[in-house]
């Protein structure tokens, strides 16, 4: 039977299953708040803090990792378990972010929790100086489980919050950097006691295991699958696939992926190799992360107010300019300083609701930030081994990476920016 909404003006709508059970964003009535949108936007934070917050703390794994239990491999070929992780995670949303428009957000959630948590336990089991056994249990294990519950977890916001999801998605992704500070802390204090490597990876296993079942308990879908009927069409995919801006944002977003996490996995290895003081070793990614809770947050409410690409040129330019900085955070002052300031600029750097700006309506959200992750992935998962690799270890040039890394970042800035100018053309508005 075909469903009743009533849109934004007031009027009530009917979808007419004659010829699309499809619902025009302007027709449909988003809640914007609600218990079961904040219970949901709650499950998602456990989400994202459990997925993306682990995979910022991979900084403490590629430092541990080089020196103890894998040291006969080079800082390139470790951080491929890092690099394959994130690639994953962003990759599978080329997948689950369509399989979310369909409708199988619950089955997604709970085949991805099973996936991360048995690939986290499993971990826990590799023995020391075997690099394929972590490259399978955290790279290619984890990564999948990530894939699969990333995507779904931002794209759910959408069938609750219209006029505030650039916020929502902010406060989504806070989770990444309060992770991405607990971890760090949590991991470094347990490989580096009596506990011990397997059995510091299980503790963390058994939180992600609360966090992951309370999570599926409390997210929740509101609208139907965007496609449903007799009479149904599909996505429009060839549209989005010509769709010229779309596509140059998405090269733009990529390159600045390319080269903006360089400095989260290096940051650790940095402190150590310039012997800076042991709280730094110990705590400069967690301080990094910790600026990108107000990154993630700030500049995302400020594109509620003057669009998403106002805020992320910017945002990448800046952040691009301040990686050639970590080049003088040799000593205390100089790393506190790097790590609070580019923190909080590449905590904005992420942005779905970029992707999430050029949806026709609710039901292509999904397959667009899928889209837009997907082919992010790719920047992703060659980034930081070729950083790793004009390393040149047992040397350690540091000026290679930087170079390389600030080069690719500020090159993303130049193509958003061009995409920008596209898509205002075509809206006749600077509110983008």
């Amino acid at each position: 039977m075909a469903s009743i909404e009533k849109p934004e003006n007031g009027a009530a709508t009917t979808e007419s299953s004659s010829d699309s059970d499809v619902v025009p964003i302007a027709s449909i009535t988003f809640p914007e708040g609600g218990f079961q949108a904040w219970l949901t936007v709650a499950g998602g934070w456990m989400v994202v803090f459990c997925t993306f917050g682990a995979i910022q703390s991979f900084g403490v794994y590629q430092d541990y990792y080089s020196r103890v239990s894998l040291s006969e491999e080079s800082p390139s070929r470790i951080s491929w378990i890092g690099s394959v992780q994130i690639f994953f995670l962003f990759a599978g949303g080329i997948f689950s972010g369509k399989l979310f428009d369909d409708g199988y957000f619950r089955e997604l959630i709970f085949g991805g929790s099973l996936i991360y948590l048995l690939s986290t336990f499993m971990l826990s089991l590799a023995v020391p100086h075997h690099y394929y056994q972590n490259f399978l249990a955290q790279g290619v294990g984890m990564g999948m489980g990530m894939g699969i519950l990333f995507l779904p977890t931002l794209s759910v916001s959408a069938h609750y919050f219209k006029k505030k999801r650039g916020l929502v998605m902010g406060i989504l992704l806070t989770g990444s950097s309060v992770g991405a500070v607990v971890y760090p802390i949590m991991v470094n204090h347990l490989f580096n006691s009596s506990t011990g490597f397997a059995w510091g990876v299980r503790i963390v296993s058994f939180l992600d295991l609360f966090l992951l079942v309370t999570a599926n308990l409390m997210m929740k879908t509101r609208l139907p699958p965007g496609r449903k009927g007799p009479n149904a069409k599909p996505i429009n995919i060839r549209g989005i696939l010509t769709d010229v801006p779309f596509l140059i944002a998405i090269f733009g977003i990529t390159l600045g992926f390319w080269g903006v996490f360089v400095p989260f996995f290096y940051i650790q290895t940095f402190a150590v190799r310039h012997h800076l003081p042991n709280f730094l070793q110990t705590y400069a990614l967690s301080i990094l992360n910790a600026a990108g809770l107000f990154g993630r947050i700030v500049p995302v409410f400020i594109s509620d107010m003057y669009g998403p690409f106002n805020v992320i040129i910017p945002v990448t330019l800046i952040s691009g300019g301040l990686i050639f900085a970590f080049l003088g955070a040799t000593n205390v002052g100089g790393m506190l300083a790097f790590t609070i300031i580019y923190g909080f600029f590449s905590g904005g750097a992420v942005a779905p609701p970029t992707a999430a700006s050029f949806s026709r309506d609710v039901s292509e959200v999904g397959t667009r930030i899928g889209l837009m992750t997907f082919v992010n992935s790719f920047g992703l998962l060659v980034g930081n081994p070729i950083s790793g690799a004009i390393l040149h270890p047992p040397r350690y040039i540091w000026l290679n990476p930087v170079i390389f890394s600030a080069v690719i970042v500020l090159s993303g800035a130049l193509f958003l920016g061009i995409a920008r100018q596209l898509q205002a053309r075509r809206k006749g508005t600077n509110y983008l």
